[in-house]
């Protein structure tokens, strides 16, 4: 036994002895060295400007101060011509805690429970750096004063390439230094004086003076950054209440990338310190209290472990070396015990004594590390827990997005995600906040990103399944979006337009978002009640509980109101095994339709790849069957298709047809909006010319309908062209001449491959014919430039012309005609459903609405099918559907009212006349019942009668005989001042009516009062005449209170009786 302890000794002895051996060959080996290049490269972390100015904030939150100060100072000898100042009330430091600042990466706040937000020992460095090239930091603690000297500027007028710092302090009472070494200290002061703005001791002790109480921090940043055209990156001329970000424009820029004011409201989660920026204090938020509807969501989740892992590494490593340093302290220890055996010596027994204690000491220490150890291990695998706040930000609803917090600080902001993702108006406004901790997420050294992108990603995907329930939960979608947004005086269409400033959506408001104010003494949060003269009132810096109108808030020492936030549940859908296959086979159908298109499209690289297409089966040359698909493609806009639409390679390789003059239409008065753009007017006889034709103006939502006519009209309408030159003319001529002569040969080709279109070779010549005329009179009789639109196609036939058909032929000729136009109006507007594309529809999916736009059309027949994607749709739901249009299951969103388009958007609609014959109904927008119009008129009436305004310049009876045109045309706007001014009346005289009684009370109370302070002057001269007449009947009584001459009295008169 004896033998095994001397060995652990020696082994012991041998490692001591190494150990020093180490040191000494360390101590020969090369260092690294800071040079002061690093302070720049250092300092590039910032790319954003604004938070390298929040590190300096974040410092003096660290400090638990309670008001910092951020304003600039003009000094135009220095570079930028000012100076910005950070002035707190913190705890300050004291010279050894001073020196932290110099030493990078070391940081007093690094522990695992910390709620500091800087961690890197970093910040003061990195921050000032980015703003400027020199800082000088004045701080006082403990009546002790020190100046800490930071410049770029001294170390490139000296070359020098390490970092120097001078640090030096004084005492506050004498303002003598405090050191050992005033040749030190006179290097320090020298430097400074030199390469500072303030050039003596003196300029120095005012700096000083500026922090008034018993501790805090001033920090002065000079020769600030500039840009390329020689002006700082900070502007403050601008805004003498602000400091802006220069050369950043107003428009379409977040208000926190472009001002330090708005960023600085929103820095903190629970913001608790007072923030003056130019010594006016900044209106911090809390933005769960900013948000209309706020719900709260709690996600938990054990994916967050990276950061959990390393801190688990840290302390299994630090409880091994901690459990090495014990066992070789208990080694020690029984190896002295050993070798001192029987020796009872004082000395020997201290000795002793001393090793054992240092040995359970270190013993603790490593179970204290290892019990640490262990419970990081079990938080590692128990799931982590975060609150996600989502609410609408009804004052700005283009500034959406989610706002992550880490402990309490501010990472990223307006970031987009789920439903937001999508660009449509699906969740569009909704803001989520939430506050990630430190062990959770790991914020980068900028505190502008967190340092695991995965996890980071993993929480924003989390946020938007959230988010998406939310959207669900408050239901917006299901009662209108646009509705909503116009109740709060979002009249435009413009998503980035600001809402409107009239008073009663102000009012609207201001109902919904309370006013949350912080006590300027006791730092407390305020909720204040609403009133109605208090919208947009502007409440003192200095505000305190005390003018808080509400009773139970009024005093600093009423504990501060916890937000009631509503908790919601993500509700994930279940799936029945009905659901799961109905869910399949629509996207095998899905599948089976996009490879039936693919099927149907071949693509055309050469010639032999067009001669493989089923384009016309005859033996023709290719010339003459070019010249036969020119004319047919002019000559019969009308006709159903014979084959289906080719590719426009294809079409470019084979031919090129002329292109026709579409007219555009003619505006007309708009009329009642409808929910869906009408089907535009078949086009009528294109007169081919060799000039490309000009697109038609698309008609907007509002249309005149023409009901058909009983008889066609007689006359031809004409048809709105433009005049060109004499070439142009007889080019027209060849081109019909041609067209007639190719068209006589393709007639047997045409019967074979059209069995549907059986014409007689003598309708054909007709038609042809009559074609002629009409271009001929339309070039020989310009036409104005608007006219109305009538129908394409009308009696056929020779008489027309030659007028020697017979009436027989003529009343054949006209029926055939008018099935024709029918038949061709039907496939007109069948092809013309691809226009239907883009548009904005509302869609049914599992009984529920969700909005969309139709991204494809697939026409059939005689029905038109539309591909809607949404913009947004729950779990497990397909993106996309296909739906029939004018069916119960599709309906257009309603378009904005009137004075709600923005100027850009409010243009005046094309008119469009529709034929007389056939015209395709709106089918997706049905009309209201008659009983659901009386019911409204009903409804109506009930309303004004309530609300009726007194002395109105309408008679109220007169409202029981009014019908729905007369409710129309009713005066509402005026109806509702009146009311308006009749009801604040009504206040008035109510508040007038409670200030009179106040004033009475207060009168009665002060005439009380007045009487009862001369009631006890008579009973004090009463007394004092009863105390003197005593003292004459009899001289040696003495009575020196009133208390005493009650109870003599008392007693005299109960011994009287």
């Amino acid at each position: 036994m004896e033998s095994a302890e001397k060995k652990t000794l020696d082994r012991n002895t041998r490692k001591a002895l190494g150990a020093g051996e180490l040191q000494s060959q360390i101590s020969a080996l090369n260092r690294a060295q800071l040079t002061f290049e690093y302070l720049h490269t250092n300092s590039t972390t910032h790319e954003f400007l604004f938070g390298a100015l929040a590190e300096l904030v974040d410092n003096s939150r660290d400090a638990n101060a309670t008001r910092i100060d951020i304003y600039t100072e003009k000094r135009p000898d220095l570079r930028g011509g000012f100076m910005l100042c950070f002035l707190d009330d913190g705890t300050g430091m004291d010279p050894s805690e001073a020196t932290h600042v110099i030493q990078f990466g070391k940081s007093s706040k690094r522990f695992p429970e910390s709620t500091h937000i800087g961690q890197y020992g970093n910040g003061l460095k990195s921050g000032s750096m980015r703003i400027g090239k020199d800082f000088i930091l004045f701080t006082k603690k403990d009546d002790k004063l020190t100046c800490l000297f930071l410049s770029r500027t001294f170390h490139e007028e000296e070359g020098l390439d390490e970092v120097i710092v001078p640090l030096p302090s004084w005492d506050v009472k004498t303002q003598q230094p405090l050191t050992q070494d005033p040749e030190k200290y006179a290097i320090e002061t020298e430097l400074i004086f030199k390469y500072s703005p303030f050039k003596s001791e003196e300029q120095l002790f005012q700096q000083f003076k500026k922090i008034e109480g018993a501790s805090g921090t001033l920090v002065i940043v000079y020769n600030l950054k500039l840009m390329d055209n020689r002006e700082p990156e900070l502007d403050v001329q601008t805004d003498h209440q602000d400091i802006l970000m220069a050369g950043t424009p107003v428009e379409g820029v977040k208000p926190e990338r472009r001002s330090f004011r708005a960023y600085a409201a929103v820095l903190y989660i629970d913001p608790r310190m007072r923030i003056f920026i130019q010594g006016h204090k900044v209106r911090t938020k809390r933005l769960s209290c900013c948000l209309y509807n706020p719900r709260m969501y709690k996600y938990t989740s054990t994916r967050f472990k990276t950061r959990a892992e390393q801190e688990v590494k840290k302390a299994d490593h630090l409880a091994k070396l901690a459990e090495e340093k014990a066992r070789e302290a208990e080694s020690k220890a029984r190896a002295l015990e050993l070798k001192l055996g029987d020796d009872l010596s004082k000395e020997a027994r201290a000795a002793l004594r001393k090793a054992q204690d240092s040995a359970s000491a270190l013993r603790a220490e490593a179970n204290r590390k290892q019990a640490i150890y262990a419970s990081k291990q079990k938080a590692l695998k128990e799931p982590k827990e975060l609150n996600f706040i989502f609410g609408v930000n009804i004052e700005r609803r283009d500034q959406d997005g989610m706002f992550i917090y880490n402990c309490s600080r501010l990472i990223k902001m307006y970031e987009k995600t789920g439903p937001q993702l999508e660009g449509g108006m699906a969740c569009g406004g909704v803001v989520g906040v939430v506050d990630v901790p430190y062990l959770v997420l790991e914020p980068t050294h900028n505190k502008q990103d967190f340092a695991d992108a995965k996890e980071y990603r993993h929480l924003l995907r989390a946020m938007g399944d959230y988010l998406a329930q939310y959207w669900k939960d408050i239901g917006i979608a299901q009662k209108g979006i646009v509705k909503f947004w116009d109740e709060f005086g979002y009249l435009s269409a413009n998503w980035n337009a600001t809402p409107s400033n009239d008073i009663r959506f102000r009012r609207r408001r201001a109902m919904e978002i309370p006013v949350t104010i912080q006590c300027d003494k006791c730092l407390k949060w305020r909720t204040l009640p609403f009133q109605m003269d208090a919208v947009d009132k502007r409440y003192p810096d200095s505000w305190v509980c005390l003018m808080n109108p509400d009773g139970a808030q009024d005093r600093c020492d009423a504990p501060e109101q916890k937000q009631n936030i509503p908790v919601g549940i993500l509700k994930k859908d279940t799936k029945t095994s009905e659901d799961k296959q109905k869910e399949l086979s629509e996207k095998i159908r899905q599948q089976q339709e996009k490879l039936e298109a693919l099927q149907k499209t071949s693509t055309v690289k050469t010639a032999a790849d067009v001669k493989r297409l089923p384009l016309e089966v005859s033996g023709k040359s290719a010339e003459e069957r070019t010249a036969q698909t020119a004319t047919r493609s002019s000559q019969r806009t009308l006709a159903r298709p014979r084959s289906p639409p080719l590719p426009a390679v294809v079409k470019r390789a084979v031919s090129q047809s002329p292109a026709a003059k579409t007219p555009p239409p003619k505006p007309t008065p708009p009329s009642r909006p409808t929910r869906t753009p009408p089907a535009p007017p078949p086009p009528a006889k294109a007169k081919p010319t060799p000039t490309p034709s000009p697109k038609p103006v698309k008609p907007t939502s509002r249309t005149v309908t023409t009901p058909p006519l009983s008889k066609p009209p007689t006359r031809r309408s004409a048809i709105q062209t433009r005049t060109t030159p004499s070439s142009t003319k007889t080019t027209s001529r060849q081109t019909s001449a041609s067209k007639r002569g190719s068209a006589k040969k393709g007639k047997a080709q045409e019967e074979e491959e059209d069995e549907e279109d059986e014409e007689s070779e003598e309708d054909e010549e007709e038609e042809e014919e009559e074609e002629e005329e009409e271009e001929s009179e339309e070039e020989e009789e310009p036409q104005p430039k608007k006219s109305k639109l009538t129908a394409p196609v009308q009696s056929r036939g020779k008489g027309a012309v030659e007028k020697k058909v017979l009436p027989a032929k003529q009343a054949n000729s006209t029926e055939k005609v008018s099935n024709s136009t029918e038949e061709d109006l039907k496939q007109d507007a069948v092809k013309n459903a691809h226009k239907d594309k883009g548009i904005q529809v509302e869609a049914k999916v599992n009984g529920e609405w969700f909005t969309g736009r139709v991204t494809a059309v697939e026409t059939g027949k005689e029905s038109v099918r539309w591909k809607v994607k949404f913009d947004y749709v729950p779990m497990n739901t397909p993106r996309d559907r296909w739906v029939f249009k004018g069916s119960d299951d599709v309906r257009l969103m309603r378009p904005a009212s009137p004075e709600s388009r923005s100027p850009d958007t409010n243009q005046v609609p094309a008119r469009s006349v529709t034929p007389p014959t056939a015209a395709e109904p709106d089918t997706t927008q049905s009309g209201p019942s008659r009983e659901t119009t009386e019911g409204l008129v009903t409804m109506m009436r009930t309303l004004l009668r309530y609300f009726f305004p007194p002395d109105f310049r309408i008679p109220k009876d007169s409202l029981n005989t009014m019908s729905a045109e007369d409710l129309v045309a009713f005066p509402i706007k005026e109806y509702f001042q009146q009311y308006e001014a009749g009801l604040q009346s009504l206040c008035n005289s109510y508040q007038s009516r409670a200030e009179s009684r106040a004033r009475a009370v207060e009168e009665k109370s002060s005439g009380a009062e007045a009487r009862l302070r001369e009631s006890e002057e008579k009973l004090r001269k009463l007394r004092t005449n009863i105390v003197a007449l005593l003292q004459k009947v009899q001289e040696d009584i003495e009575i020196s209170s009133d208390d005493e001459l009650d109870a003599y009295i008392e007693d005299l008169v109960t011994k009287g009786e």
